[in-house]
């Protein structure tokens, strides 16, 4: 049996995902089976705290300020929306009405825009 090239990539792209599922499984894993017997320090306690906002950062931010190459942060009705959002949250403090309203906001600024 001949290994083609295109039968190659899907192997390398399958392997990379399986060692990424066993790395990701292995270090989570790790930490349930021995947390007990190896507690973190409260340094390191207070840091994971901001773990699930910097994730959620990373994931946010660059979808609404999308960046050019050689341009820098492009600003598009994704940002107005995303201001719409936050200031009815400011407001109202509801994490219903800030999606609702956020995408309501966004759906209508595509219709015009």
């Amino acid at each position: 049996m001949t290994i083609t090239p295109e039968l190659a990539h899907t192997l390398y792209v399958l392997g990379a995902i399986a060692l990424l599922v066993v790395s990701s499984f292995l270090t989570r894993a790790t930490y349930f089976l021995f947390g007990d017997r190896l507690p973190l320090s409260e340094g390191m306690r207070r840091a994971l705290r901001y773990a699930p906002t910097a994730a959620l950062a990373g994931i946010v931010v660059p979808e609404i300020l999308p960046w050019v190459a050689g341009q820098g942060p492009v600003f598009d009705i994704r940002i107005v929306a995303v201001i719409i959002a936050v200031l009815l949250f400011l407001r109202t403090r509801s994490a219903v009405l800030i999606i609702v309203g956020g995408m309501v906001a966004l759906w209508l600024l595509q219709a015009i825009f």
